[in-house]
């Protein structure tokens, strides 16, 4: 999970300063005005300051990861409903890359390892889990609604982001 991550938001660091740049008329032309200056204003940032952002939210990837790893091998820190919540919003936000590539009908950064690496990836991690009883359909139902609490994480990456640099 930590190397898809790292593609993908590696695909955001790269192109996503100068993609807003290049832009940001039309997501103002698309969209009503609160709500593109919204948008605008969060992912207004230096590349710098989003690979900050990035460094914030890796350290709940790794820490989820780890955590997992730890529930399978019996470990004292194990948690797989972290993961599980980490990696179902990493999954989500996938299709959220790919629905603003069609609104806006234009590439945009994260589409294009969300279409190849993380969409893949999760649907072969999520059938690996429930094959193997790790979890169950269930679980995942339960862990759904946790996923919201992954926004102010984000929101507090970027506002770090943009403090530290």
């Amino acid at each position: 999970f930590i190397i898809i991550f790292i593609f993908h938001d590696f695909e955001e660091i790269i192109l996503a300063e100068k993609w807003l740049q290049k832009n940001s008329k039309l997501i103002n032309k698309k969209l009503p005005r609160k709500m593109a200056n919204a948008i605008i204003d969060q992912l207004s940032m230096s590349t710098a300051q989003f690979s900050v952002a990035v460094l914030v939210i890796f350290l709940f990837v790794s820490s989820s990861t780890m955590m997992a790893n730890q529930y399978i091998n019996g470990g004292p820190f194990g948690n797989i409903a972290f993961f599980v919540v980490v990696t179902l919003t990493f999954f989500l936000h996938s299709f959220i890359h790919i629905g603003q590539s069609i609104f806006l009908r234009a590439y945009t950064p994260g589409a294009f390892t969300s279409l190849i690496l993380l969409i893949p990836y999760s649907i072969i991690l999520f059938r690996t889990l429930l094959t193997n009883e790790i979890i169950t359909w269930n679980f995942i139902f339960i862990c759904l609604p946790f996923v919201l609490l992954m926004v102010p994480v984000l929101l507090i990456a970027h506002s770090i982001g943009k403090k530290v640099i």
